[in-house]
């Protein structure tokens, strides 16, 4: 018997993925809307979430010193795609799977561009504080840890699911990532850094692009695929 390859067509089935990314598209894009137009329900909780949790970590300074090193280190977005980049060079020396790791390198540069792209369009003031705990750069919506989180766990996850993992390594892989994308939303809000809908917005962006591209992958590239 020849082990499983991550270009083995898994047969999955289509509506499902379609489905997933019409069911992300309508709150991505009414979450993108409201936070353009200062939509005032959504700033107020925003502004009463960040206060509060503001006073907690100037309160609690150890807390907030390990979500620095959390979010700075270990769920930075380039340690994320750090880890990303070893998983496209081991497709690429290990099994050969050259489209495949392209793919997954440029559903990665597509997140960096319209997350970046976002940014801009959307011009977003960070929280301000007289007493901040953190500093960070570039406008506020999307969060560039969060949707980055998304995007690297998300093809993780779909590549472990192709490749027909083991379920003590599928379990453990969902729950790190699980960790890791609602981890490094709640540092970046402990920090001051972000409002909450910003977190939200790069959790459902980063979900939106890992559902179009590997549904678009599987249609296009699945039925060719051979062990």
């Amino acid at each position: 018997m020849h082990p499983a390859r991550l270009d083995t067509p898994t047969r999955p089935s289509r509506r499902p993925g379609t489905t997933l990314t019409a069911a992300l598209a309508l709150p991505c894009v009414l979450l993108t809307v409201l936070v353009a137009v200062r939509w005032s329900p959504l700033m107020e909780v925003d502004s009463d979430v960040v206060r509060t949790l503001h006073r907690g970590a100037v309160d609690e300074p150890g807390v907030t010193h390990a979500s620095r090193i959390l979010t700075d280190w270990v769920w930075d977005p380039w340690t994320m795609r750090l880890l990303i980049s070893l998983i496209v060079v081991g497709l690429v020396w290990r099994l050969r799977a050259w489209v495949l790791a392209g793919w997954v390198a440029a559903t990665c540069l597509v997140g960096s561009l319209v997350q970046q792209g976002l940014k801009a369009a959307v011009d977003r003031p960070r929280p301000t504080w007289p007493d901040p705990v953190d500093s960070a750069h570039y406008a506020a919506f999307p969060s560039g840890h969060a949707m980055t989180a998304a995007v690297v766990c998300g093809l993780v996850l779909w590549l472990l699911r192709r490749a027909g993992a083991g379920p003590v390594l599928w379990r453990t892989a969902l729950a790190v990532s699980a960790v890791s994308v609602l981890g490094v939303g709640l540092t970046r809000l402990w920090l001051g850094v972000h409002w909450p809908s910003d977190v939200l917005g790069g959790w459902l962006l980063g979900a939106l692009l890992v559902a179009e591209s590997t549904t678009a992958y599987e249609k296009w590239r699945g039925p060719y695929e051979r062990p």
